[in-house]
């Protein structure tokens, strides 16, 4: 039964529909091909904030390590890419113990905003600049709209 399909098949593709075949095949290459992209584009971002966030880590900042090992970061050495992390309590006794940056799992650390306006393109000071001198533009309009009604009551 299956030669018997694979006969009828044979006999109704001709050379003209060998093109269609080969278009679905490249749209399908394509999707593919796009999905990838869109995908790497994300590790990238996803990767780039992780990051900044275990950059953003200095001493004081909350720390859960992928361990589960939570505690007060103490010092934090950027040439090994490592922290000193702080736990335990005065009753029950500190430990501390010495991680690599890559083991945080949670922080309650933050990014500077400033650092990432550094990398963004300023391509809003000059709408600032010019949102700036319409309002001394404004401001020096408003007292001479002010003056004209008191000349006004003078008068009468």
């Amino acid at each position: 039964m299956l030669s018997a399909l694979l006969a009828d098949t044979a006999d109704t593709t001709t050379a003209g529909n060998g093109w269609v075949t080969w278009v679905i095949l490249a749209v399908f290459i394509a999707i593919i091909v796009v999905f990838f992209v869109i995908s790497s584009r994300r590790n990238k971002k996803r990767q780039q904030e992780a990051d900044q966030l275990m950059n953003a880590v200095k001493p004081g900042n909350k720390v859960k390590t992928i361990g589960g090992v939570c505690g007060i970061v103490v010092e934090v050495d950027n040439e090994e890419n490592t922290f000193v992390l702080e736990t335990g309590s005065e009753k029950s006794g500190k430990c501390y113990m010495k991680f690599d940056k890559q083991a945080i799992y949670q922080t309650d650390a933050v990014v500077d905003k400033a650092e990432e306006k550094k990398e963004e393109p300023k391509a809003e000071e000059p709408f600032e600049e010019h949102a700036a001198e319409e309002a001394k533009t404004e401001e020096k309009a408003e007292p001479a709209a002010e003056e004209k009604p008191a000349d006004e009551a003078d008068k009468k």
